[in-house]
């Protein structure tokens, strides 16, 4: 086990990714995203998923020479095409003119085609609100939840999120699948030979199971049964369907490295709080604190904030395993 530096993760990312592919404009913010993702304690999309991003810019999933190209607003409309890109470099383009945007209108919304994952959803709304903007996300992605009812994967694990400034502290950001887990989360399981919760995925026959194996061949499960595929289809509509990306089951799968690139969407919504009353961050105050008054409440993303702070004071823990992989990646 090493313990790694922000500065460091981030450099052990970008170099990872340049040698595989990616020019300065694709690696510089997805590697930022690693280091964050890391920080905050989510290892199945920060280095932990690097080996996939790489693997990825070899096989041509991920065109590692693209170039986002933002379009001009139309009303309160911004659209970014990440040209087969990873999805943080063609944010990024769009995100000052949509923060412009918003502030002028007051609300818009930014669509993102030709993409790849999201990673951490959160990480964009979060950029958001820290320019003192209340913003929604949403993120489709490849098949592997069955319709309600169903056996054959139709929509992907399709995260949403959502941020919120606050007066005098770090946005509130709320980042969740609309899934029952990550299917990461059931490869990381299966790889280690240990079951999962039940109700985590379902079997080939749409049946509930503890075997993580059996899940991978069937699908995740949904988030709170016919109400979470209802919330996926909303992401699904709302992320492939305004932008024109593709529908997930149209979309070539994040876990391997077959077929060409996804090309799947985002869509982000932005709303500028100070055309909708005044106080707005101070009046929230007062919600989230009665919120935790009681002992042992806690608001969304807190663990993840906790794990920031310990990050930035000591570093990163992480595996010999895992290090010894990436840096084959840098070599190779």
């Amino acid at each position: 086990m090493a313990t790694l530096a922000l500065d460091r993760i981030e450099g052990v990312a970008y170099d990872a990714l340049v040698r595989c592919g990616a020019s300065d404009l694709q690696a510089r913010p997805t590697a930022a995203s690693i280091r964050d993702a890391e920080a905050e304690g989510i290892r199945n999309v920060g280095l932990g998923y690097l080996p996939t991003y790489c693997s990825h810019l070899l096989c041509g999933k991920v065109v590692g020479t693209a170039v986002p190209v933002v379009e001009p607003p139309d009303g309160a409309t911004l659209r970014v095409d990440a040209g087969f890109g990873f999805c943080h470099p063609a944010f990024g383009a769009a995100l000052s003119p949509f923060v412009d945007l918003t502030r002028s209108l007051g609300i818009s919304l930014l669509s993102v085609s030709r993409s790849y994952s999201a990673g951490v959803l959160g990480w964009m709304v979060r950029l958001l609100a820290e320019r003192g903007l209340v913003a929604l996300g949403f993120a489709n992605s490849s098949p592997l939840v069955a319709p309600w009812g169903g056996r054959t994967p139709m929509l992907g694990t399709n995260p949403l999120a959502f941020a919120t400034p606050r007066a005098g502290h770090r946005p509130l950001v709320i980042d969740m699948a609309t899934s029952a887990t990550a299917w990461v989360n059931i490869r990381q399981a299966a790889d280690e030979g240990r079951e999962i919760p039940l109700g985590w995925g379902l079997d080939a026959d749409g049946r509930p199971t503890t075997n993580p194996q059996r899940a991978l061949d069937g699908s995740v499960a949904p988030l709170g049964g016919a109400k979470g595929f209802g919330l996926a289809l909303l992401v699904e509509i709302l992320a492939a369907g305004l932008g024109g990306g593709n529908w997930g089951i149209d979309s070539s799968a994040f876990g391997d490295d077959v077929g060409g690139p996804p090309g799947v969407g985002q869509a982000f919504i932005a709303i500028d709080p100070t055309r909708h009353g005044h106080g707005f961050t101070e009046r929230l105050e007062l919600l989230l604190n009665a919120l935790v008054s009681e002992s042992g409440a806690r608001l969304p993303g807190d663990r993840r904030l906790d794990a920031l702070d310990r990050a930035m004071r000591s570093g990163v823990d992480v595996p010999d395993e895992l290090l010894h992989t990436i840096e084959a990646l840098r070599r190779d």
